[in-house]
């Protein structure tokens, strides 16, 4: 009776690892995932630009469909309205922790027997407890115009960085 307890319990917890995983595997998007999502348009699109979409690289006039095969969903979309008219603006974004050091957070008690008295000691041991700050940086910006892309804005990466790459048609 009580096994069959403890292998109901473990099966339940299995199943949730198991739909936890599902989750998480179904949030990931690759450009595999994307490119079979919208396989009636990648379909359409001549090889050059297939295996330009597919390397990340973005241009003047591409559509937002072609923007989503090539670099997933925006982290932002914002919308703006100027004397030209309305703007979609997609905005690419990195986020990460930035280790900034430790701080002390309290105290442990510890207790220890001495070997020379054979007595218990209580002993205090500094915890500390690293800190890290949330950091996001803007990596691209791609503003549409009549759902086109009329505008590129893309930070420079670092040396041996790598990004996707900016075309001019």
């Amino acid at each position: 009776m009580l096994l069959c307890r403890y292998a109901s319990v473990i099966r339940g917890c299995l199943l949730g690892l198991g739909l936890f995983i599902a989750g998480l595997l179904a949030a990931c998007s690759s450009f595999e995932s994307r490119a079979r999502e919208k396989a009636a348009l990648f379909a359409t699109l001549d090889p050059a630009a297939q295996a330009r979409l597919q390397a990340g690289e973005i241009r003047l006039g591409d559509t937002p469909d072609h923007v989503y095969l090539a670099l997933g969903r925006p982290s932002e979309k914002r919308e703006r309205l100027t004397a030209a008219g309305r703007e979609t603006v997609w905005i690419y974004s990195a986020t990460w922790q930035e280790y900034q050091g430790t701080r002390l957070v309290g105290y442990r008690r510890e207790v220890v027997r001495n070997k020379n008295t054979q007595a218990d000691q209580v002993i205090y041991i500094p915890d500390y407890q690293p800190i890290y700050a949330a950091r996001a940086e803007d990596r691209m910006r791609l503003t549409f115009t009549n759902e086109r892309v009329s505008a590129l804005e893309q930070l420079q990466p670092s040396k041996g960085g790598a990004g996707s790459q900016l075309k001019q048609p």
